[in-house]
Protein backbone atom coordinates (compact mmCIF):
# COMPACT_ATOMS: atom_id res chain seq x y z
CA UNK A 1 0.00 0.00 0.00
CA UNK A 2 1.26 3.49 -0.80
CA UNK A 3 2.19 5.91 1.98
CA UNK A 4 0.64 9.35 2.13
CA UNK A 5 3.99 10.88 1.13
CA UNK A 6 4.22 8.68 -1.97
CA UNK A 7 0.63 9.47 -2.98
CA UNK A 8 1.28 13.20 -2.58
CA UNK A 9 4.52 13.01 -4.57
CA UNK A 10 2.87 11.23 -7.49
CA UNK A 11 -0.06 13.66 -7.62
CA UNK A 12 2.13 16.76 -7.33
CA UNK A 13 4.52 15.55 -10.03
CA UNK A 14 1.60 14.76 -12.32
CA UNK A 15 0.16 18.26 -11.86
CA UNK A 16 3.58 19.82 -12.45
CA UNK A 17 4.28 17.87 -15.63
CA UNK A 18 0.80 18.67 -16.94
CA UNK A 19 1.40 22.36 -16.24
CA UNK A 20 4.67 22.33 -18.17
CA UNK A 21 3.05 20.91 -21.29
CA UNK A 22 -0.06 23.04 -20.82
CA UNK A 23 1.94 26.26 -20.69
CA UNK A 24 3.09 25.68 -24.26
CA UNK A 25 -0.54 25.41 -25.40
CA UNK A 26 -1.57 28.34 -23.17
CA UNK A 27 0.79 30.76 -24.88
CA UNK A 28 -1.02 30.10 -28.16
CA UNK A 29 -4.40 30.87 -26.57
CA UNK A 30 -5.83 27.40 -27.14
CA UNK A 31 -8.96 26.46 -25.18
CA UNK A 32 -7.13 23.51 -23.62
CA UNK A 33 -4.46 25.41 -21.72
CA UNK A 34 -2.40 24.91 -18.59
CA UNK A 35 -5.23 24.11 -16.16
CA UNK A 36 -6.85 21.61 -18.54
CA UNK A 37 -3.56 19.76 -19.03
CA UNK A 38 -2.93 19.79 -15.29
CA UNK A 39 -6.35 18.33 -14.54
CA UNK A 40 -5.97 15.61 -17.18
CA UNK A 41 -2.53 14.61 -15.90
CA UNK A 42 -3.60 14.76 -12.25
CA UNK A 43 -6.75 12.75 -12.90
CA UNK A 44 -4.89 10.11 -14.88
CA UNK A 45 -2.37 9.75 -12.05
CA UNK A 46 -5.15 9.27 -9.52
CA UNK A 47 -6.90 6.71 -11.74
CA UNK A 48 -3.65 4.77 -12.01
CA UNK A 49 -3.22 4.63 -8.26
CA UNK A 50 -6.86 3.66 -7.71
CA UNK A 51 -6.54 0.96 -10.34
CA UNK A 52 -3.35 -0.43 -8.81
CA UNK A 53 -3.99 -0.06 -5.08
CA UNK A 54 -7.63 0.91 -4.55
CA UNK A 55 -9.02 -2.60 -4.23
CA UNK A 56 -6.45 -4.17 -1.90
CA UNK A 57 -9.06 -4.59 0.84
CA UNK A 58 -11.02 -7.21 -1.13
CA UNK A 59 -8.16 -8.98 -2.92
CA UNK A 60 -8.09 -11.78 -0.38
CA UNK A 61 -11.85 -12.38 -0.59
CA UNK A 62 -12.76 -15.84 -1.85
CA UNK A 63 -13.73 -16.10 -5.55
CA UNK A 64 -12.71 -12.47 -6.21
CA UNK A 65 -10.16 -11.77 -8.95
CA UNK A 66 -9.14 -8.30 -10.09
CA UNK A 67 -7.22 -6.90 -13.03
CA UNK A 68 -5.15 -3.99 -11.63
CA UNK A 69 -4.81 -2.36 -15.05
CA UNK A 70 -8.50 -2.26 -15.88
CA UNK A 71 -9.39 1.19 -14.50
CA UNK A 72 -6.19 2.78 -15.81
CA UNK A 73 -6.83 1.35 -19.28
CA UNK A 74 -10.06 3.32 -19.54
CA UNK A 75 -8.09 6.58 -19.31
CA UNK A 76 -6.48 5.90 -22.68
CA UNK A 77 -9.83 5.60 -24.45
CA UNK A 78 -11.73 8.05 -22.26
CA UNK A 79 -9.33 10.93 -22.93
CA UNK A 80 -10.49 10.82 -26.54
CA UNK A 81 -13.74 12.57 -25.54
CA UNK A 82 -11.81 15.52 -24.13
CA UNK A 83 -9.44 15.59 -27.09
CA UNK A 84 -12.35 15.63 -29.51
CA UNK A 85 -13.57 18.84 -27.90
CA UNK A 86 -10.37 20.64 -28.91
CA UNK A 87 -10.62 19.66 -32.59
CA UNK A 88 -12.34 22.13 -34.90
CA UNK A 89 -13.48 21.20 -38.40
CA UNK A 90 -13.43 24.61 -40.06
CA UNK A 91 -14.34 23.27 -43.47
CA UNK A 92 -13.56 20.31 -45.69
CA UNK A 93 -9.82 19.66 -45.65
CA UNK A 94 -9.04 22.12 -42.83
CA UNK A 95 -8.84 20.80 -39.27
CA UNK A 96 -7.39 22.58 -36.24
CA UNK A 97 -6.65 21.36 -32.74
CA UNK A 98 -5.20 17.94 -33.55
CA UNK A 99 -1.87 18.79 -31.92
CA UNK A 100 -3.62 19.94 -28.74
CA UNK A 101 -5.72 16.75 -28.70
CA UNK A 102 -2.56 14.68 -29.12
CA UNK A 103 -0.96 16.71 -26.31
CA UNK A 104 -3.84 15.90 -23.96
CA UNK A 105 -3.52 12.22 -24.84
CA UNK A 106 0.22 12.37 -24.11
CA UNK A 107 -0.36 14.23 -20.84
CA UNK A 108 -2.77 11.49 -19.78
CA UNK A 109 0.02 8.99 -20.40
CA UNK A 110 2.39 11.09 -18.29
CA UNK A 111 -0.19 11.06 -15.51
CA UNK A 112 -0.47 7.27 -15.71
CA UNK A 113 3.31 6.99 -15.51
CA UNK A 114 3.39 9.23 -12.42
CA UNK A 115 0.61 7.24 -10.80
CA UNK A 116 2.51 4.03 -11.48
CA UNK A 117 5.73 5.38 -10.01
CA UNK A 118 7.54 5.50 -13.39
CA UNK A 119 9.11 8.88 -12.70
CA UNK A 120 11.90 8.67 -15.26
CA UNK A 121 9.43 7.82 -18.04
CA UNK A 122 7.19 10.72 -16.99
CA UNK A 123 10.08 13.21 -16.89
CA UNK A 124 11.54 12.10 -20.21
CA UNK A 125 8.14 12.15 -21.94
CA UNK A 126 7.49 15.68 -20.65
CA UNK A 127 10.84 16.87 -21.99
CA UNK A 128 10.26 15.24 -25.37
CA UNK A 129 6.72 16.66 -25.55
CA UNK A 130 8.04 20.20 -25.01
CA UNK A 131 10.70 19.66 -27.66
CA UNK A 132 8.10 18.43 -30.14
CA UNK A 133 5.54 21.16 -29.41
CA UNK A 134 7.87 24.13 -29.04
CA UNK A 135 11.39 23.53 -30.31
CA UNK A 136 10.47 21.71 -33.51
CA UNK A 137 7.81 24.20 -34.63
CA UNK A 138 10.24 26.75 -36.19
CA UNK A 139 11.97 23.92 -38.07
CA UNK A 140 8.64 22.64 -39.37
CA UNK A 141 7.57 26.11 -40.52
CA UNK A 142 10.89 26.73 -42.24
CA UNK A 143 10.66 23.40 -44.04
CA UNK A 144 7.08 24.01 -45.18
CA UNK A 145 7.80 27.56 -46.32
CA UNK A 146 10.75 26.32 -48.32
CA UNK A 147 8.50 24.31 -50.61
CA UNK A 148 5.19 26.14 -50.32
CA UNK A 149 4.25 29.81 -50.44
CA UNK A 150 0.93 31.43 -49.65
CA UNK A 151 -0.57 34.62 -50.94
CA UNK A 152 -3.81 36.30 -49.89
CA UNK A 153 -5.73 38.08 -52.63
CA UNK A 154 -8.52 40.53 -51.86
CA UNK A 155 -10.71 41.29 -54.85
CA UNK A 156 -13.48 43.82 -55.29
CA UNK A 157 -15.82 42.61 -58.02
CA UNK A 158 -18.24 44.46 -60.21
CA UNK A 159 -21.97 43.85 -59.74
CA UNK A 160 -22.16 41.92 -62.99
CA UNK A 161 -19.34 39.49 -62.09
CA UNK A 162 -20.09 35.83 -61.33
CA UNK A 163 -17.65 34.58 -58.63
CA UNK A 164 -18.08 30.89 -59.54
CA UNK A 165 -17.20 31.51 -63.19
CA UNK A 166 -14.20 33.63 -62.26
CA UNK A 167 -12.78 30.96 -59.93
CA UNK A 168 -13.15 28.28 -62.60
CA UNK A 169 -11.36 30.53 -65.06
CA UNK A 170 -8.45 31.45 -62.81
CA UNK A 171 -7.66 28.22 -61.00
CA UNK A 172 -7.58 25.65 -63.76
CA UNK A 173 -3.86 25.12 -63.12
CA UNK A 174 -2.71 22.10 -61.07
CA UNK A 175 0.19 24.13 -59.63
CA UNK A 176 -2.15 26.44 -57.72
CA UNK A 177 -4.19 25.40 -54.70
CA UNK A 178 -7.07 27.49 -53.38
CA UNK A 179 -6.95 26.81 -49.62
CA UNK A 180 -9.61 29.25 -48.43
CA UNK A 181 -12.30 31.52 -49.86
CA UNK A 182 -14.39 34.23 -48.21
CA UNK A 183 -17.02 36.04 -50.25
CA UNK A 184 -18.71 39.17 -48.90
CA UNK A 185 -21.90 39.34 -50.94
CA UNK A 186 -22.93 42.75 -49.63
CA UNK A 187 -19.70 44.47 -50.66
CA UNK A 188 -18.94 42.16 -53.59
CA UNK A 189 -15.53 41.40 -52.06
CA UNK A 190 -13.75 38.08 -52.41
CA UNK A 191 -10.76 37.07 -50.25
CA UNK A 192 -8.72 34.14 -51.53
CA UNK A 193 -5.88 32.20 -49.90
CA UNK A 194 -3.68 30.61 -52.55
CA UNK A 195 -0.83 28.15 -52.09
CA UNK A 196 1.74 27.29 -54.71
CA UNK A 197 5.14 25.63 -54.99
CA UNK A 198 8.19 27.86 -54.73
CA UNK A 199 9.32 26.74 -58.15
CA UNK A 200 6.04 27.85 -59.73
CA UNK A 201 6.33 31.62 -59.17
CA UNK A 202 5.71 32.12 -62.88
CA UNK A 203 2.30 30.48 -62.56
CA UNK A 204 1.11 32.75 -59.73
CA UNK A 205 2.36 35.85 -61.55
CA UNK A 206 0.51 34.83 -64.69
CA UNK A 207 -2.64 34.18 -62.67
CA UNK A 208 -2.42 37.60 -60.97
CA UNK A 209 -1.98 39.27 -64.35
CA UNK A 210 -5.01 37.39 -65.68
CA UNK A 211 -7.10 38.48 -62.69
CA UNK A 212 -6.07 42.13 -63.09
CA UNK A 213 -7.13 42.14 -66.72
CA UNK A 214 -10.53 40.55 -66.10
CA UNK A 215 -13.51 42.82 -66.78
CA UNK A 216 -15.35 41.63 -63.66
CA UNK A 217 -12.61 42.78 -61.24
CA UNK A 218 -12.81 46.33 -59.96
CA UNK A 219 -9.81 46.24 -57.59
CA UNK A 220 -7.21 43.71 -56.43
CA UNK A 221 -4.93 43.72 -53.38
CA UNK A 222 -2.47 40.99 -52.54
CA UNK A 223 -0.19 40.34 -49.62
CA UNK A 224 1.66 37.54 -47.85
Amino acid sequence: MLTYEEIGLRLVLAAAFGAIVGLERERKNWTAGMRTHMMVCLGASLMMMVSSFGFNDILNTEHVTLDPSRVAAQVVSGIGFIGAGTIMFLKQGIVKGLTTAAGLWTVAGIGLACGGGMYFAAILTTILAIIILWALQPIEKRFVQRYTQQRILQLTLKDTANPAELLGEWFDSEELKLSNLIFDKANKEMTLEIEWSEKDNRVILETIAKIKEHAGVKEILWKK
